[in-house]
C-alpha cells in the first residue's frame, strides 16, 4: 500500500514538472535573440565615422524579453551598459553593467532606451557603441490596429452658402417617403490575436489534462 501511495506521489510530481516546462517553453517561444549589428561581432567599425550599430538598431524592433548577443575577444574588449551621459562622452569608469566573457548575452527586462559602449575608451570614440530602444511587451503590441475612419464622400460635402443679397433656397418639403436608415448595430470589438488565443488555449488544455489526471488518482 505504501509503495502504491509513493508511486502516485511521484506521478503527480512528474505531471507538475511537465506543466511547468510547457509554460516555460511557451514563454520563451515568443522572444527573439538578436545579434548585435546583425552578425554579432562587437568591434570598431571599418569606417570610424559611420554609426553602423545605431543604423542597424533603427531597422530592428526590440521588445521586452528579447536578448542581444555580443561576440568579441575577451582579452581585448568588453561591453558596458551605461547611461546617456556616459554614452555621449564614452565614459567607461562607472558602467551600470559590465560584460567581459567574450560571448555576452543581454536580456531586455524593461522598455526604454539602452546604451552600450565598448569597455575600451578609444574603441568607443571610434563608434563602437550602440543606442537602441526597447518597446513594450510583444503580447500588448499584437492587437490589430483599427482602420482609420473613412473620408467623407462627395455627396456629404455641404452646399456653399448663397451669395449676399440672395435668399438661400428653402429645404425640400417632406414628401412622406423619407427613407429611415436603421441604426447601425453595435460595432464588434477588434479581433483577438490568433497566436495569443492559441497559446492560451493550449495552456488551458494542458492544465486541464494535468488536473484531471491528478484527480483520477494518477
Amino acid at each position: 500500500m505504501a509503495q502504491i501511495t509513493s508511486s502516485r506521489s511521484n506521478t503527480k510530481v512528474f505531471y507538475f514538472l511537465g506543466l511547468f516546462n510547457i509554460l516555460l517553453m511557451l514563454q520563451n517561444a515568443n522572444c527573439y535573440e538578436f545579434k548585435v549589428g546583425g552578425s554579432g561581432d562587437w568591434s570598431v567599425p571599418m569606417d570610424a565615422n559611420a554609426n553602423n550599430y545605431n543604423q542597424w538598431a533603427e531597422r530592428s524592433r526590440f521588445q521586452i524579453g528579447d536578448t542581444l548577443s555580443f561576440s568579441y575577444s575577451a582579452d581585448k574588449d568588453s561591453v558596458l551598459l551605461v547611461n546617456k551621459a556616459d554614452f555621449d562622452n564614452c565614459n567607461t569608469a562607472s558602467p551600470i553593467e559590465k560584460y567581459s566573457d567574450g560571448q555576452s548575452v543581454v536580456k531586455f527586462n524593461h522598455s526604454g532606451a539602452y546604451f552600450f559602449i565598448s569597455g575600451v575608451h578609444d574603441n568607443c570614440v571610434k563608434n563602437e557603441k550602440l543606442h537602441l530602444v526597447v518597446m513594450a511587451d510583444r503580447s500588448h503590441n499584437n492587437q490589430t490596429a483599427s482602420s482609420p475612419p473613412p473620408s467623407p464622400s462627395v455627396d456629404e460635402v455641404p452646399p456653399s452658402p448663397a451669395p449676399s443679397g440672395e435668399e438661400a433656397p428653402s429645404p425640400p418639403s417632406d414628401s412622406g417617403e423619407t427613407n429611415q436608415t436603421p441604426a447601425p448595430s453595435q460595432e464588434s470589438s477588434p479581433p483577438k490575436n490568433g497566436a495569443s488565443s492559441t497559446v492560451m488555449s493550449f495552456v488551458g488544455s494542458a492544465a486541464a489534462l494535468v488536473g484531471s489526471s491528478i484527480l483520477l488518482g494518477f
